[in-house]
C-alpha cells in the first residue's frame, strides 16, 4: 500500500505514547526554550525582554526569533568545556558548524567569542570572509569542492581544508602549486560507526558519500599519498559519526578506530598525527522524548575515552577539535507564527483531527517532512483556560506533507489570529528554507535586553521576481 502523504499517523487522533498530557497547557517546558524566554504578567511570552506581540507588529510573522545571549552563552560553554577537559594534554578547539545557521552577525559573534568556524561551501565561506572572520580559524569541508572553492580558501589562508576523497588530494595539491603555497589539510575518515539517528544524518557508516574508509583501506592509502605530495601539509584526521547524538558511546568506538589508524601510521609510515577532529552532532531537546547532555559532561566523557585509548596504544593525546552547530544554534531560536484556519476534520465515529494552519510551513521548516522530525509548539500570545486538545500544526503550502508539528497539545480554543511558537528552530530551518510555492523566506531577528535587531530581512515578492529574467 502507498503511504498517505500526511504520514503514518493519518487518521489517528490519539496522542503518541511519548507525548504526556499537560497539567498546564500554557507551561514553558524546561529545556525547550532559550534561557531568556518567559511569560510576563499578562501571560504573553517574552524573549530577551521583548514580547511576541511586539515582534509580530514590528517584523511580521512568520519570523525566526533568536535569543542572542542564549546563542553566545552556548557557544562559550562548549568552547570552555572542551578546553578545560583537554587542558592536561594539547588542548582542544571548538569550531562552530556554520551549516546549522550562518549570517554575518553570527560570524562576528563566533569571532568575538574565540571559536573557529566550519564552512562547507563557497557560499558559507563568502559569508565568513565578508564578515571579516580570520581565515586561519576557518575549516573548509565538502565532499565535492570545486576548483574555485579550493582556490578561494587557499587565497583566504584558511587554517584547514578537510579532504574527502582520493581525487581531492591531487586537486588541492594542484591548486596550491598554482598559487605557490602549501595547503594545510585534514583527511576525513569513516569509521563504520552508525550513530543512533535518522538515516540521512548518520554520516560514518560505510555506505554513504562522505570520507575515506578506515576498514576498506582508503584512509591509510590517502595518508600515504598526502605525505608524498609536495604542496600539502597533513595536520591530522577528521571523523564525524552523525547528528542528534545524546551520549558518548558512539564516540568511544569511533575514537578507537581512528586512534588505531594513528598508531598504524606511526608504526608503518613513521609519521605522527598531532591533531584529531571528532566532529560534532551533539543532540538537542526538540520535545519531551529527548534528554540532551551538558557541554561539561560531553567534554569530560570524550576526554576520558581518548585518554584511555591513547594510553593503551602508547600514543600522546593529540590536539582535539570539535564542531558543534545544532546544539548552539538550535535551542536559541523559536519560530513565531500567526494562526489562520483551524479545521476539525471528522474521520468517522469518534475519530477526528484538529488541523491548526499557520502562515509558514515547510518553506521555513522542512525537517518534519525531510527527517520525520518531531517538534513542540505553544500558544505564546496569550494564556488559555481551555482544555488541552491534540492538534497537528500545518503550513500554508499546497502539499499534504506540509506539517510543522505532527502532534502537540494546544488549548482547545486556539483560533485565527493567535500567535504560536515552535521552539528549537535555530538549526537547519532557515538554512534549509526554500521559496516553495513562491513564498518569501521569513526574517531572522535577534532579541536582547528589550531590543529587536534584524539579522536577515524578510524576502519580498520583488526579491523573487527579480531573479526571473524571462
Amino acid at each position: 500500500m502507498r503511504a498517505h502523504e500526511a504520514g503514518a499517523l493519518h487518521g489517528n487522533d490519539a496522542a503518541p505514547t511519548w507525548l504526556p498530557y499537560p497539567t498546564d497547557v500554557n507551561t514553558l517546558i524546561d529545556g525547550l526554550w532559550s534561557r531568556n524566554t518567559s511569560r510576563n504578567s499578562q501571560g504573553v511570552v517574552e524573549v530577551g525582554g521583548v514580547d511576541v506581540h511586539r515582534i509580530a507588529e514590528e517584523v511580521g510573522t512568520p519570523a525566526f526569533v533568536l535569543d542572542e545571549d542564549d546563542f553566545r552563552h552556548r557557544a562559550r560553554s562548549f568552547r570552555d568545556a572542551f578546553a578545560e577537559a583537554f587542558r592536561p594534554h594539547r588542548g582542544a578547539d571548538v569550531y562552530y558548524a556554520g551549516k546549522a545557521f550562518l549570517c554575518g552577525a553570527v560570524v562576528r559573534w563566533i569571532d568575538e567569542d574565540g571559536l573557529g568556524l566550519d564552512v562547507c561551501t563557497g557560499g558559507e565561506l563568502a559569508v565568513a570572509l565578508r564578515a571579516g572572520f580570520p581565515g586561519a580559524r576557518i575549516a573548509l569541508h565538502g565532499n565535492n569542492k570545486s576548483v574555485h572553492e579550493i582556490r578561494r580558501a587557499l587565497e583566504a589562508g584558511v587554517g584547514r581544508i578537510v579532504i574527502d576523497s582520493l581525487d581531492e588530494i591531487e586537486l588541492v595539491s594542484t591548486v596550491a602549486e598554482e598559487l605557490g603555497t602549501r595547503a594545510s589539510v585534514m583527511l576525513r575518515v569513516t569509521t563504520g560507526v552508525e550513530a543512533h539517528t535518522h538515516e540521512f544524518i548518520a554520516t560514518a557508516h560505510e555506505d554513504q558519500k562522505f570520507g575515506l574508509s578506515i576498514t576498506g583501506g582508503a584512509a591509510f592509502d590517502a595518508v600515504r599519498r598526502v605525505l608524498e605530495v609536495q604542496h600539502l601539509d597533513l595536520l591530522g584526521l577528521h571523523s564525524h559519526i552523525g547528528s542528534q547524538i545524546f551520549d558518548t558511546g558512539g564516540f568511544e568506538v569511533a575514537a578507537r578506530r581512528v586512534l588505531d589508524l594513528v598508531a598504524r601510521i606511526r608504526d608503518e609510515l613513521g609519521h605522527t598525527i598531532d591533531q584529531l577532529d571528532l566532529g560534532g552532532g551533539f543532540g538537542v531537546m526538540y520535545n519531551t522524548q529527548h534528554t540532551p547532555s551538558t557541554p561539561e559532561a560531553l567534554a569530560a566523557g570524550i576526554a576520558g575515552i581518548v585518554e584511555k585509548q591513547c594510553h593503551e596504544l602508547e600514543l600522546e593525546v593529540p590536539h582535539l577539535s570539535f564542531e558543534p552547530g545544532r546544539v548552539i544554534a538550535g535551542p536559541s531560536t523559536q519560530t513565531l507564527y500567526s494562526v489562520g484556519t483551524v479545521k476539525d476534520v471528522r474521520l468517522g465515529g469518534p475519530h477526528h483531527r484538529v488541523y491548526v494552519s499557520v502562515d509558514g510551513g515547510m518553506s521555513d521548516n522542512v525537517r518534519t517532512a525531510l527527517y520525520d522530525a518531531d517538534y513542540s509548539c505553544l500558544l505564546t500570545g496569550r494564556v488559555s483556560d481551555a482544555a488541552p486538545e491534540v492538534v497537528r500544526v500545518v503550513g500554508k503550502h499546497c502539499e499534504s506533507g506540509d506539517i510543522v508539528v505532527k502532534d502537540e497539545y494546544l488549548p482547545g480554543d486556539v483560533r485565527r489570529g493567535d500567535l504560536v511558537s515552535v521552539p528549537v528552530t535555530g538549526a537547519y530551518c532557515y538554512s534549509l528554507a526554500s521559496n516553495y510555492n513562491h513564498v518569501p523566506r521569513p526574517p531572522v531577528v535577534a532579541v536582547r535586553e528589550g531590543e529587536i535587531r534584524t539579522l536577515i530581512r524578510r524576502e519580498t515578492e520583488e526579491d523573487l521576481l527579480g531573479l526571473d529574467v524571462g
